[in-house]
């Protein structure tokens, strides 16, 4: 697994950067380079609290360019601080989540309404040691979505997340196609068990008086 690198650069709080000798598999719900693809590396941006850009796939590539990073790449926005970021790894699989919990928010809330972007602030960033098939992929989504939500039940957060949450799932293709990555399953269970740990970590560092919420 790939540990990210921290940058300071420009207004950010911080960028993480990952890197890989070749584009890997990745399926995601960032703001950009989202959905399914392959991608040669991953940012998470760490940005002010009251960021206000729309051109979201233009400032990724304007910190994308001052790292030297080529090719296809995914990118990531918290105003969660960065230099928070909280690791958990399980039989190789690794999960690096920034947690900001200041604006947490039911899924089903009947008066919720529309909610403009804004900056992520739960990012997961995922890595699985195996070949995930496309519907395993979409498992681990599931299965690390379920295993946030159990952490901040846990820890009396008041929602199952925040407005702009954001996950994405990074796996090999090498060696047999895994099927199956729900919480019961081998990988899925050490997904889970990941996501808690860093989840919990990440809200124990968000109630600190370092850190830096949206």
């Amino acid at each position: 697994m790939v540990s990210p690198h921290r940058h300071p650069i420009g207004d950010q709080t911080g960028v993480m950067v990952w890197q890989w000798p070749t584009p890997r598999p990745v399926l995601s719900s960032a703001p950009v380079g989202g959905g399914h693809r392959f991608a040669s590396w991953l940012l998470n941006i760490g940005v002010p609290i009251d960021y206000a850009r729309t051109d979201l796939a233009v400032h990724a590539q304007e910190i994308a360019d001052e790292l030297a990073l080529s090719g296809e790449g995914v990118t990531l926005l918290t105003a969660a601080d960065v230099r928070m970021a909280q690791r958990s790894e399980r039989e190789g699989v690794t999960v690096d989540a920034t947690v900001g919990i200041s604006k947490p928010t039911w899924a089903a809330d009947p008066d919720g309404g529309y909610t403009p972007w804004s900056p992520g602030t739960i990012n997961l960033v995922i890595e699985v040691p195996v070949a995930l098939s496309e519907s395993a992929a979409v498992n681990v989504v599931i299965t690390a979505t379920e295993a946030k939500t159990q952490a901040l039940f846990e820890a009396g957060v008041p929602g199952t997340g925040t407005a702009s949450d954001a996950i994405v799932v990074i796996w090999s293709e090498s060696g047999p196609t895994e099927d199956f990555a729900g919480p019961r399953s081998v990988w899925g269970s050490h997904v889970a068990l990941a996501v808690h740990d860093a989840v919990t970590k990440g809200v124990i560092a968000a109630a600190s008086p370092l850190e830096r919420l949206q």
